[in-house]
């Protein structure tokens, strides 16, 4: 059978530590991503993650990941840590999403009903890509919960990453089924919330990879 020669992307997201940045550079995880949501139980400061973000390894991003900051907030983020890519969870529109000179990625909560993941071209047309989390509407991502990834739109016109109750035990079929872009991984890998597990961080990336050499 031929083999799938397709890499997916990883994304360790809500890091609070620099020797988690470090491991997950040391995996070959592709982007790791620094939390600054009012109500995330991962929330750091913008100090905080510039000096982490000295720990990344050449070639992997950094993403800052926003819920209904303010634009001064946003603006103060990346003017201190300077991020390859922002990330947006709340309700924050196309206009203001692109309004920073960052490239984007706006989040869609699956966890409500199909009207939100529709027309997302039309109405993010400045995003890089879509990621598709578990939460609600209004709800805070992390949770540990999957969605049914039957409800992914079949053509979301740009790449897209797969979110939601992640882990080494499920992102070996997650990948399989839905193929996407990237994979975006959290509490999958934690301890408790913020605080990352080597063993699990690399067990997700084992497979992950497994996933990739699945033949079709």
């Amino acid at each position: 059978m031929k083999p799938n020669y397709f890499r997916t992307r990883i994304k360790f997201c809500g890091v609070t530590r620099a020797g988690d940045v470090r491991l997950a550079s040391e995996l070959g995880v592709d982007a790791v991503g620094f939390v600054f949501a009012h109500q995330s139980r991962r929330r750091v400061e913008a100090e905080e993650a510039r000096a982490m973000r000295s720990a990344l390894a050449p070639f992997v991003d950094s993403v800052a990941l926003f819920k209904d900051n303010t634009q001064e907030e946003v603006r103060e983020i990346v003017r201190h840590m300077r991020p390859s890519l922002l990330q947006f969870h709340g309700s924050e529109d196309d206009a203001f999403c692109r309004g920073f000179g960052v490239p984007y990625l706006k989040a869609i909560a699956m966890g409500g009903d199909d009207e939100s993941t529709l027309p997302l071209r039309a109405r993010f047309p400045g995003a890089a890509g879509f990621l598709f989390d578990s939460h609600a509407p209004g709800g805070e991502g992390g949770s540990g919960e999957t969605f049914d990834w039957a409800r992914i739109p079949q053509d979301p016109g740009k790449p897209w990453l797969l979110a939601g109750g992640l882990s080494a035990a499920n992102v070996f079929d997650a990948v399989v089924v839905t193929r996407p872009w990237g994979v975006d991984v959290s509490s999958g890998i934690e301890l408790s919330p913020g605080i990352k597990d080597g063993d699990l961080m690399r067990r997700f990336v084992e497979e992950v990879r497994r996933a990739d050499c699945h033949a079709l």
